[in-house]
């Protein structure tokens, strides 16, 4: 297995620890890896839930805690109030982990007496410009022992998959606002749309996709070995059923295929050049 000392030397003297935890690969290596170091009876699992997480998501997240053996904590986030979120500029990230880190703070860390909070940054994340959240974590002292190990995402895999985690091969799965396009508001009603969409296609068997949301279209972005059974009878015809079924009129499949960061990385990439 990768060599995990660094994430355990970070951890070290901490009585007790939160892991902020979505049930992606990154955030469930650092919860097995922290109760391994720390012990089951010293760190939980915190699940931030609202109109952005999807039932499914949800539901894997509690799978995989029960796996690692630790509990997990809901905390509802309202992210939704806040007129900069909805707004969804390209720091719409910013102020989603700011309210669950400040939800944390104000809920969590008190009721089960918390010496910290930790988050599942990989140091390939922390590199990308693209990932407002990390200045979240940064300003409420979030630790990040994956990112500060140097440990990526390839490594997070195999650390995944050493430790016979569940999700060790779980595409990426950001939150369900990440398919709404910047300066175009969020709302529950679209998000709704997107989480019935992707739903849908993945009963058709389709593991890794992106319903992307341009108001009467979805755009459909998957893997490209998808592409052709996507576009052809009869699955081409329960493609469109699935998305007309969640209230758009029109979809349309992306031969770009998967895009991580599609809306946010060329604004960003803009910005900085």
């Amino acid at each position: 297995m990768i060599d995990t000392t660094g994430v355990t030397d970070r951890l070290a003297g901490i009585g007790r620890l939160g892991v902020a935890f979505s049930g992606g690969v990154d955030s469930s290596v650092l919860l097995a890896l922290a109760t391994r170091a720390l012990g089951a009876d010293r760190v939980i699992g915190i699940l931030g839930v609202s109109p952005s997480l999807a039932a499914d998501e949800r539901t894997a997240a509690h799978e995989v805690a029960r796996h690692i053996g630790v509990p997990l904590v809901e905390v509802t986030t309202h992210e939704q109030d806040l007129a900069a979120y909805r707004a969804n500029g390209p720091d719409r990230c910013f102020h989603c982990k700011d309210e669950l880190f400040t939800r944390i703070s104000d809920e969590v860390v008190t009721a089960y007496r918390l010496d910290a909070v930790a988050y599942g940054e990989n140091a390939d994340d922390a590199r990308r410009p693209d990932r407002p959240g990390a200045r979240a974590a940064v300003a409420h002292r979030v630790l990040r022992p994956l990112a500060d190990a140097g440990i990526g995402k390839a490594g997070v895999r195999g650390i995944a998959h050493a430790l016979g985690l569940p999700c060790a091969d779980k595409p990426a799965a950001p939150c369900l606002a990440s398919r709404i396009p910047h300066f175009t508001d969020v709302t529950p009603a679209k998000l709704r749309q997107i989480e019935q969409a992707e739903a849908g296609l993945r009963r058709l068997g389709f593991t890794e996709l992106r319903v992307r949301h341009h108001g009467e279209l979805a755009r459909i972005e998957l893997p490209p070995g998808d592409l052709l059974r996507a576009v052809t009878d009869p699955v081409r015809g329960r493609v469109r059923d699935a998305v007309v079924a969640a209230g758009f009129r029109f979809a349309a499949v992306d031969l770009a295929g998967v895009q991580s960061g599609a809306f946010t990385l060329p604004l960003v990439t803009a910005t900085h050049a």
